[in-house]
């Protein structure tokens, strides 16, 4: 039988748990601790990052907060920001602003390329600044356990921007896996077509000389010094105005980003992370790649991950893949059965809604909102124009059944989907979040703890943050959990810290 909880809970982890206060989602009573604001009263927040996903964090705080710092090492980038806050003090070196506006911030958002991630939020966590840190949190295992720890000893709200933390159906997820709906798990499949920049490149183009906009060192920071380049011939990569590396193709390279798996996985294991509770695995493995590089993740890839019981919940294999154009063949889903991410129907049928009419709306694939209407599914099965999403999702093996999630742990339903004709979900156990950021803002006021404040975001990273080791070692690995490193292979273990360049520090 499933492990059932018998009063509302949440974890962090797999090491704590406890009671939901009806406030909110988390599993300790409201913070009060010297500069706690009423809830009425506004945040003054910067943003070290301010274009390209950092201009959506923005948005996400400026509707009810003040924005009263911006800092970006790429003016280019950052132009409609900066715009936008034509008033606000703006900067290129996040230590600069910290140090001149430090009394007029309460909060920071760090949403810059994951190498930077724990060294500007450790600057602003150590002068008592609340923290939305965008996925994947860190690039390294030591630098997640670092914030996690630092979090606690500066008594900060936090946050990592992996928004389906805060979706219904995660919490749906959770709910049916906790009241046995599907019995125990043994398996979890998740997918991702991702990579959509590039990886598995094998030369490095010749040095180009670095735009006036761009502050080449400042970029790099803590990351060895190497010459910039835009590109060259034979590297036709211009996707999202990409050059080799910035502003938005660093996520492929070992030194600055975290691959496919650190760009998507917090989105889509999130779901079983929550459900299973999972904590450490006892191994990892790259069960196969393509495309492999001296200096970047592989093209496509597999990873498998092994956790033990953990109380009532058996043993459980998770499947990673990424690299994918269509989702993957299963063995036991059903054939024919949509998983993940739903389709979307075209207007008018497979023509389209012709000329000037929006490509594609979405299906009546039966969710009004978060309820599911199977009459609705039956009609989205039958009509015409289907298009299919990116493959992206998870489905959840029980020997009593299956359920599937889309990207961010919506779309929850069980497998094969006419199961959902007359089910009913669970009782609610969980409480509901307001919303990503605003779980975060109430609790930078004093609120209970955001729903993937650090305690619980740091323990998911650094499990995951072991696939992305294993993509660049061969062989299986066997985790310590107890020692925090790998038993059988010392090579995989320098990866576990970063390397920081002389001249930088990360606290």
């Amino acid at each position: 039988m499933a492990d059932q909880p018998t009063r509302r809970h949440f974890f962090y982890g797999a090491l704590l748990a406890g009671a939901v206060p009806t406030a909110g989602f988390g599993s300790t009573p409201s913070l009060k601790f010297m500069g706690y604001k009423s809830p009425n009263e506004k945040l003054n927040i910067a943003s070290v990052g301010a274009g390209g996903k950092a201009d959506n964090d923005i948005d996400g705080c400026k509707g009810t907060e003040n924005i009263v710092a911006l800092c970006d090492v790429d003016a280019k980038r950052a132009e409609k920001k900066f715009k936008e806050f034509e008033k606000v003090p703006k900067y290129k070196d996040f230590r600069q602003m910290l140090d001149k506006e430090g009394k007029n911030i309460d909060a920071c958002i760090v949403t810059i390329p994951d190498h930077m991630h724990a060294t500007v939020a450790m600057h602003c966590m150590e002068r008592g600044k609340h923290v939305y840190v965008q996925k994947p949190l860190t690039r390294t295992v030591a630098e997640a356990k670092m914030l996690q720890d630092a979090a606690n000893k500066y008594k900060v709200a936090t946050q990592m921007g992996n928004q389906g933390y805060s979706n219904e159906g995660t919490r749906q997820v959770a709910e049916m896996v906790w009241s046995g709906d599907i019995g125990n798990v043994s398996e979890v499949h998740a997918w991702t077509d991702r990579p959509i920049w590039p990886q598995g490149l094998t030369q490095i183009p010749a040095p180009t000389a670095v735009p006036d906009t761009l502050d080449w060192d400042l970029w790099l920071g803590i990351a060895d010094a190497r010459p910039y380049t835009q590109g060259g011939e034979g590297y036709p990569e211009k996707r999202f105005g990409g050059n080799f590396y910035n502003p938005f193709n660093w996520r492929g390279f070992y030194d600055f980003g975290c691959g496919a798996l650190g760009d998507m996985a917090c989105h889509i294991l999130g779901a079983p992370n929550l459900a299973l509770r999972l904590g450490w695995p006892t191994s990892v493995e790259c069960v196969s790649k393509e495309g492999a590089s001296p200096f970047m993740f592989p093209k496509k890839s597999v990873i498998r991950f092994d956790f033990p019981q953990r109380g009532n919940m058996p043993p459980v294999k998770i499947f990673w893949y990424d690299g994918l154009n269509a989702q993957p063949e299963i063995a036991a889903a059903p054939k024919g059965e949509w998983l993940g991410d739903m389709p979307t129907v075209r207007r008018g049928g497979p023509g389209g809604g012709g000329a000037g009419a929006p490509a594609a709306r979405p299906a009546p694939t039966g969710f009004v909102g978060n309820v599911f209407d199977y009459d609705a599914y039956k009609t989205a099965r039958a009509t015409e124009g289907i298009r299919m999403p990116s493959p992206d999702g998870s489905l959840f093996i029980g020997d009593k059944g299956m359920l599937t999630t889309g990207t961010y742990g919506e779309q929850t339903r069980l497998v094969p989907t006419e199961k959902m004709a007359d089910y009913k979900f669970p009782a609610k156990s969980l409480t509901r979040s307001p919303g990503h950021y605003q779980d975060w803002i109430r609790a930078c006021k004093g609120g209970d703890p955001a729903c993937s404040n650090f305690n619980v975001a740091a323990p998911f990273v650094s499990w995951m943050l072991l696939g992305v080791i294993a993509l660049r070692v061969e062989g299986k690995l066997e985790w310590d959990a107890a020692k925090g490193q790998f038993s059988n292979n010392k090579d995989a273990n320098q990866y576990l810290k970063p390397h920081v360049r002389k001249g930088w520090s990360i606290s």
